[in-house]
């Protein structure tokens, strides 16, 4: 059986035109079947019902569609929506909708957990699982097309569970599907893949045409301060990401989570501003969620906005953003880190292909 789900659009009309062309079905089928993958998704090829129901069921049988279980769903005060999926196996990941004005930006994940141990990440604690396939990526975005058209994302950020860029083949495929027009059809510079810096991975994303937009996540601009937050420092070290990303050329953010009396110290903001101007980049501060290392304490609003103020004094753009979701358990690997101690999943509980 064939996972058209994980295939890029062109590798699934390949193979839908092959198996249609075994059995002798007519040309046009393969334009009423590639559309119920992603642009007009199906939850199960029997609810298919343009298609004769022989044929629906011999889709059943040859290319079984997997689909996430909506294991939690929470809505917070300021419309940020959180989702728990279960996946086949058990395994649960998260994703976040945010809206704000007639944008809907999807933050996915790639992974089940991870296995960087960034201190500040309720991800981080739960440590690595497995990797996801590009149907259980992508599908995070397609069962919200599924349920309602309308809530189709407008952006898709890759900074949920998970380090995008060490699933590299997976999230390759999942890129293309969601810019595909007979994927999802979103813009290139609405996709942002957001890394802690894996340089063989940076590569990769680098040679790709699409103007894909690249976050990093700095939050420290001296390797000392950077090693204490997040262990892989030690193995791909701020000057070399730095180098990457001045090869990359394009223009990147740099994510900053303002965690007090670690990384908040003016002259921090001073050392951030010197790496950010070379790159052009936009320096994006936030605040620390609940959920990771404990001792921890987000900074004060006061404290980001002066911090943002001395970068900005070095001609370098900086954003504070706001919390959302925080009656939610919004960030990152928050809500399964929470919800696992409390419900064990039975195989049969499992979400299953049809």
């Amino acid at each position: 059986m064939t996972d058209l789900l994980s295939l890029t659009p062109d590798a699934a009309r390949a193979a839908l035109a092959a198996w249609l062309a075994a059995r002798g079905a007519p040309g046009y089928r393969l334009r009423q079947i590639l559309p119920r993958l992603w642009r007009r998704p199906v939850g199960s090829w029997r609810e298919a019902t343009d298609l004769p129901a022989p044929l629906r069921q011999a889709l059943v049988d040859a290319f079984p569609l997997p689909r996430l279980e909506t294991a939690a769903h929470q809505v917070s005060g300021d419309g940020t929506e959180k989702f728990l999926w279960r996946l086949s196996d058990g395994e649960a990941i998260e994703s976040v909708l945010i809206p704000e004005g007639r944008r809907r930006t999807l933050c996915v994940s790639s992974q089940v957990g991870c296995a960087l141990g960034c201190v500040f990440c309720a991800t981080g604690r739960m440590g690595f699982r497995r990797n996801l396939s590009a149907a259980e990526i992508v599908g995070q975005a397609r069962e919200l097309v599924r349920g309602d058209p309308s809530r189709k994302p407008t952006n898709v950020v890759f900074m949920g569970m998970g380090e995008p860029l060490l699933n590299w083949d997976a999230v390759d495929a999942a890129l293309t599907i969601l810019n595909s027009p007979d994927g999802l059809g979103i813009g290139a510079r609405h996709i942002t893949v957001s890394t802690v810096g894996i340089l063989p991975g940076l590569a990769k994303l680098a040679t790709r045409p699409e103007q894909f937009r690249l976050a990093i996540s700095l939050h420290a601009p001296r390797t000392d301060v950077r090693h204490t937050l997040m262990p892989i420092e030690k193995k791909y070290r701020l000057p070399d990401v730095l180098a990457a990303l001045r090869a990359f050329a394009r223009r990147v953010t740099l994510e900053y989570v303002m965690i007090a009396g670690v990384n908040d110290a003016p002259a921090l903001a001073d050392d951030l501003a010197r790496l950010a101007r070379p790159l052009g980049a936009l320096v994006n501060l936030l605040p620390l969620h609940p959920g990771g290392a404990e001792g921890l304490a987000p900074s004060t609003r006061a404290a980001m906005q002066e911090f943002a103020r001395r970068v900005k004094r070095h001609g370098v753009e900086a954003v504070v953003r706001r919390s959302r979701g925080l009656d939610i358990s919004a960030a990152c690997g928050q809500l399964r880190v929470e919800l696992e101690p409390r419900r064990k999943v039975g195989s049969q509980e499992h979400a299953h292909a049809e």
